[in-house]
This record gives structure tokens, C-alpha cells and sequence, in this order.
């Protein structure tokens, strides 16, 4: 069935699909599109046909890689769709997501239950305070339990989640549901593709249970609505939509989690699942307006979910295609996008203009000549809007909060094979960091190398991958170095005078001078204690330029050296032999001379590391991070999670995002960002400073 594309904004309903990796997400959306009449054909996951696996990658690897969105209708109400991977290490798809989604189906395998990755998306899913109705899927599959299921999402995910129909046998026996609203049995025909179904009785030795099932639905429904309260009290049983409706309230307010079940892969369940979309889940004016601030200040604004509004959209996505250049897919909250409008930025200050509008279907597109306040669609045109910006009118300037994206954590050095594919290979990375903001990319001045980050082995295997087969880019990687930093250990007092006489004018520069360490993080410090006019002051300059070179690679192993100051206190210059640079060499040879009589040591990055995980994982967790040279730094718990914060050396923490997930049998995530520099225990230094000088030739 398909409506006027002008659907009333109380008939739109964002959603997405989100669980953990193999619980059936792909596939269910397939079938969605199929039962609403957007697809003609089923496409299977394992035949690499599905529509919104369309990244090669995605097809060869069964899995989802990239959110996919389409548009599609039920019951006279339009249903964007957002397809989520369910592998940690894109996340940042899920993240994205979840910022500009109204509700959410979270689904579970009716075998493996609730798995690590569906804790994650379901604390992603708490944090932006989106309404949840639960899917347990595969009830056809050997070892398929409902009942535990459901009790595993209340006491791991802390949930009020209450069943709304139960399943009419399991596994191989898995043959429809009892609707507990409606007190009917659906049976699906496994010979029909599922499109055949049909209305029943409740069979005898399922009556009891449905009861009991429908009597606790009730109760939990009541619990979170008065007026059903008093109607529970008082044993008088409520009309048809005043429960649809109290369900429905407590499901958009996260009070009420209704469940429901079936076999996407056999088609079981799925319209039932639709009509709960349409029914529980909020569309944009149930949920409150969105609050942004005004450029540069920090007054709140409100926009309200009118297509009659001022503009007010949020980009959550960049998708290059080799067609159409860069596509932007936006969320607009307020007000109406227009083909060929005048927007501005107002994240970067800079005016934009739409060149042409699509509503996507996964990498296909239709052009639309409007997107109104509720919708998701996609714009060719916006050069320098990129994710987490907001687009607003001219006239009306606004900035939506952005959206977070965990840092990387992890990198590796890249190059082009060729030297002609060196400027391809910068292009291709500047076109996938815009695409993907938790893949980074930066050169290291040290090393001379291009470092990739992100988020696990998987997402840079991708990435390396996508470089050579969209962009036509052959590389090869290899690990980054730690950027180590030295320092000196003790102050010291020191004279250097520079004589050089070769005939005819000589080198003559000649300073008495202190060195001393500073505080971690200061940095370098030159200070100048000259009486009488000594040192002139372009000699003093020259001397702090020529400091300043030897400190970019220290006596030590040759990394940049820190937190020391230089203090100049006398010193003497010639009329006619001295010049700045024989003050420049001075400084440099001077100061070489005082580090080595000082003592130096190694310093190394110090990471501020958090990991999340289940509280029985706590002391292999902390055990693992000490035997790290971590130290634990604090703890705390969320739930049934704890919250691990530690220091650990940055060299120890290559590969961890394997490491952490093989530890918690994939249930802990974890966070890194640089915290501070610290000494390198002797014995290590020692091994390093022979790697760098190996490396150095």
C-alpha cells in the first residue's frame, strides 16, 4: 500500500532495528519491506541479496556494516526504517542512529538471548531516552525459549518488559501467536511465504496460559496507568483501547517494554510486529520539541515538530557514491526542506544550498521535492555539512546538540604501494573520515607514517578493503609506533663557549646557562638572566632556536624532548667572529652536552582507559588491566555492569579491543583517550631505545 507522500506528521514513525550481531535484523527488515509491498521478492542474507546489505563487503560477510534506511507504509502510516550493524565495531552506526530515531525494535534470538552487543545498543538506546518494543526472533530454532528470554531482558537489561502475545509452540513446532489484546490465536501457513494467516480460537491447552499471560499484562499495564488502576481494583475488565492506549503512553515514556515474537525467517510475526510499530511506538509530536541554543550563546530555543515551523535539521550521516558525489542524510525536526533552498549551517557559519532531495531505499534513491518536520531523507548538494551538524533557515539561526562518538581505538600505518597513488590514497581517506567520524586519520610527523584509527580490527580491515576496491588504492599497513617523548632528570649548571677559526672570520658564541626538569605537561621554558647587555638579544633568540632543534630529537633515542627550561645567566660574544647562527649552534651543542651530564629517561603516553562489562568479569577485567602496567583508578557500577577506570601505557594497549572482547566473551566495551606522559620503567626503555635506533639505520 502506498499514501500521499504529505503523510500527517502524527501518522510518520522513525524507527530502527537494533540487536546484537546474527540475531536476525537484516532479515526481518527484509520482510518488512516485503509485507508492506516495497519489495516483490524476499532478499536472503546468506545469498548476499538482501537490499539493505548493499555494500559488498556486506554481502560477501553476511553481516551488516553501514545503517541502511528506507521508506515504506503501513496502515496509512509512513515507516522509516533504519537497518543498524550489530557488531561493536561500527557502533558509531547505532550511535548515529539512535540520535535521530523516534523508537526503536530492539531484537533478541529466541536461542541466544540477550547477547553483549544487545547490552550495548540497549545502554545507547537509554542514553537518548528512545521507546523500545522487543521482537524475540528465530522461535523456530532448536533450543528456542520465550519465556526465558524474557525474563533474561528484565534482569540483565533492568527492563518492565511484558509479553503481548505469546508463541503457539517452538522450534520445529513453532506455528503462530496468541494475541493477548485481542484473545485470538494466529496460525501462519509455512507453505505460503507466510502471506496466508489466519484467526483462530485460542486452542484448548493454550487457554490457561493465555489468561494468566493477559492477566499479568493487565496488571503491569495498570501499575503504570491510574485510570486502569482503579478499573483492575474494582475487577472490572477495560475496553480494547483504553489498554492499547495505556501500553501505548507507557511505551513512549520507557515505563513499558511490550514484547512480542516470531521467525522473520519463515516469515512468522512480522505484521504483527507492524502493527505494534504503528500502535506503541511514538511518532515526532509525541515525543517533546527539540532544544537547541543560539550560535555563540547559551540561551535554549525550542523548535516544535510543525511542518509550518522555523528549520531546524540535523545531518546523522555522510555516504560518498560514485555517482552523486557526497549524499547527507538529515533528520528535519522543525520546518520544511526545499529542492534548490538556502539554508546556512550553523555549526560552522557557513550558508548552504540543497541541490536535490532524495528518499533513500538502501543505495537506491527517489528524488522528492520536500522533506517536512518528522521525516528522514537525503540531500546532494551540502559541500560542507558533515555529521552531527545542524541545518537551519538564514533568518532563524539554531545549533542542535551534536552527536558524541566513542574515539578510536585502535591504529595503523598505511601506505600507497605505488607513488602514484599517493595522492589517491589522501583523497580516499579524507572522503571515508567524512563518511565515518569515528575513523581517523592523521600523519605522524615522527615517523613520517599515515596512522588510521578505529574501532577494531574488523572496522580497518573494512576500511583498508573499501580503499582498494572503491577508491582503487592498494596500500600496506603495519602497526604505528608509540610517539615516546624524553625528558632529563636533574638540573644542572653548564658552560659552553663555541671557538671555530678556519682563516679569515671565525665562529665565536659563548653562554653560561642552567637546565632543569619542570612539571609533567609544561612543555619548554627558555628564560633569560643576562645583565649588561652580554648577549645581545638576537643572540639570545638564536640561542633558543638552536635549543629548540636539538629538543626535537633528544640524545636519548632521538623522540622530541619535553618539560625542561633553559635558563640563560651570562655569557660573552665577539665584535667581529660572532653571528646568530654561531649562537644557534651554541645553544644546540651547549644544551646536548648539559641533557647528557642531567641524566635522561624515557617517557611514555599514559591512557585514561574505562571498561564497561558484567560484574563477573570484574576480576579477570582488573587482573588483565594490571598485568598491562595498569593501575586501577577507580570503580564503580551502572546496573549489573561495572565501571573500571585505570592509567595504562598506551604501548600495552594495541589489540585490546580483541583482548577485552575474548575476556567477557564479547559482553565489555571499553573507552581510551590520552591522559598524561609518565616515565618508562628502565628495563623497557632500554628495549625501546635499541628498536629506535635499529629503525634509525
Amino acid at each position: 500500500m502506498n499514501v500521499s507522500k504529505e503523510t500527517p506528521i502524527e501518522r510518520i514513525r522513525n524507527v530502527g532495528i537494533m540487536a546484537h550481531i546474527d540475531a536476525g535484523k537484516t532479515t526481518v527488515t527484509e520482510r518488512i519491506l516485503f509485507f508492506t509491498g516495497k519489495r516483490h521478492k524476499i532478499g536472503e542474507v546468506h545469498d548476499g541479496e538482501a537490499k539493505m546489505d548493499w555494500m559488498i563487503q556486506e554481502q560477501e560477510r553476511g553481516i551488516t556494516i553501514t545503517s541502511a534506511a528506507t521508506t515504506t507504509y503501513w496502515r496509512d502510516h509512513r515507516i522509516n526504517v533504519i537497518d543498524t550493524p550489530g557488531h561493536v565495531d561500527f557502533t558509531a552506526e547505532v550511535e548515529r542512529s539512535l540520535r535521530v530515531l523516534d523508537g526503536t525494535v530492539a531484537l533478541f534470538c529466541a536461542v541466544g538471548g540477550v547477547q553483549p552487543q544487545a547490552e550495548t545498543v540497549w545502554r545507547q538506546a537509554d542514553k537518548y531516552g528512545v521507546p523500545r518494543i522487543a521482537f524475540i526472533n528465530k522461535m523456530d530454532r532448536t533450543g528456542a525459549d520465550f519465556e526465558r528470554v524474557v525474563e533474561e531482558i528484565r534482569e540483565e537489561l533492568g527492563a518492565n518488559a511484558v509479553p503481548i502475545v505469546i508463541p503457539i509452540g517452538a522450534e520445529g513446532d513453532f506455528r503462530g501467536i496468541v494475541d493477548l489484546i485481542d484473545m485470538k490465536a494466529i496460525y501462519y501457513d509455512d507453505t505460503s511465504e507466510g502471506t496466508d494467516l489466519r484467526e483462530e480460537d485460542i486452542p484448548a491447552e493454550l487457554v490457561e496460559a493465555a489468561r494468566r499471560a493477559a492477566a499479568q499484562m493487565l496488571e503491569r499495564v495498570s501499575e503504570q496507568d491510574l485510570h486502569l488502576m482503579e478499573k483492575f481494583i474494582e475487577g472490572t475488565m477495560p475496553a480494547r483501547e483504553e489498554i492499547m492506549s495505556a501500553i501505548r503512553r507507557a511505551t513512549i515514556e520507557g515505563r513499558f517494554i511490550p514484547v512480542l515474537c516470531g521467525a522473520g525467517f519463515k516469515n512468522k510475526g512480522v505484521r504483527r510486529l507492524l502493527d505494534a510499530v504503528v500502535d506503541f511506538l511514538p511518532s515526532p509530536v509525541d515525543l517533546p520539541p527539540v532544544i537547541g541554543v543560539g550560535p555563540g550563546s547559551d540561551g535554549e530555543l525550542i523548535r516544535h515538530p510543525r511542518a509550518d515551523g522555523r528549520l531546524a535539521a540535523l545531518a546523522f550521516k555522510i555516504q560518498s557514491d560514485r555517482h552523486m558525489g557526497k549524499l547527507t542524510y538529515v533528520r528535519v525536526y522543525s520546518g520544511t526542506l526545499k529542492n534548490g533552498a538556502h539554508l546556512l549551517n550553523s555549526s560552522v557559519g557557513k550558508p548552504q544550498r540543497v541541490g536535490r532531495l532524495f528518499e533513500m531505499h538502501a543505495n537506491d534513491r527517489e528524488p522528492i521535492d520536500v522533506l517536512r518536520a518528522g521525516e528522514v531523507g537525503a540531500v546532494v548538494g551540502l559541500g560542507d555539512t558533515l555529521t552531527g551538524h545542524t541545518l537551519c533557515s538564514l533568518e532563524h539561526p539554531i545549533v542542535l546538540e551534536s552527536i558524541e562518538f566513542p574515539a578510536p581505538v585502535i591504529g595503523v600505518a598505511v601506505k600507497a604501494e605505488s607513488r602514484d597513488d599517493r595522492d589517491k590514497l589522501s583523497h580516499a581517506l579524507h572522503r571515508l573520515a567524512e563518511e565515518d567520524p569515528t575513523f581517523v586519520v592523521r600523519a605522524n610527523q615522527e615517523t613520517g607514517e599515515v596512522i588510521i584509527s578505529g574501532m577494531g580490527e574488523l572496522h580497518l580491515e573494512i576500511i583498508i578493503d573499501r580503499l582498494k576496491r572503491e577508491f582503487g588504492v592498494a596500500v600496506v599497513s603495519d602497526r604505528p609506533r608509540v610517539a615516546y617523548r624524553e625528558t632529563i632528570l636533574s638540573a644542572v649548571d653548564h658552560v659552553y663557549k663555541h671557538v671555530k677559526q678556519t682563516g679569515g672570520r671565525g665562529q665565536y658564541a659563548h653562554m653560561v646557562f642552567r637546565i632543569e626538569p619542570t612539571e609533567p605537561g609544561s612543555g619548554f621554558q627558555f628564560e633569560d638572566e643576562v645583565s649588561g647587555g652580554k648577549i645581545s638579544r638576537e643572540y639570545l633568540a638564536a640561542i633558543e632556536r638552536g635549543v629548540v632543534d636539538e629538543m626535537t630529537a633528544g640524545p636519548y633515542a632521538g623522540f622530541p624532548m619535553v618539560d625542561i627550561r633553559v635558563t640563560v645567566v651570562d655569557g660573552s660574544m665577539h665584535e667581529v667572529d660572532s653571528s646568530e647562527q654561531a649562537f644557534r649552534t651554541c645553544g644546540r651543542m651547549g644544551f646536548r652536552e648539559a641533557c647528557l651530564m642531567a641524566g635522561l629517561e624515557l617517557l611514555e603516553p599514559i591512557m585514561a582507559v574505562e571498561v564497561t562489562a558484567p560484574d563477573e568479569y570484574t576480576g579477570s577485567v582488573t587482573g588483565n588491566l594490571c598485568s598491562k602496567r595498569g593501575r586501577i583508578a577507580g570503580m564503580d557500577s551502572r546496573g549489573n555492569a561495572a565501571i573500571l577506570q585505570a592509567l595504562v601505557p598506551l604501548a600495552e594497549m594495541f589489540g585490546y579491543a580483541s583482548e577485552i572482547r575474548n575476556l567477557t566473551s564479547g559482553r565489555g566495551t571499553f573507552t581510551m583517550q590520552f591522559e598524561r606522559y609518565e616515565t618508562v620503567p628502565y628495563s623497557i626503555a632500554e628495549g625501546v631505545v635499541e628498536e629506535q635506533k635499529a629503525a634509525a639505520g
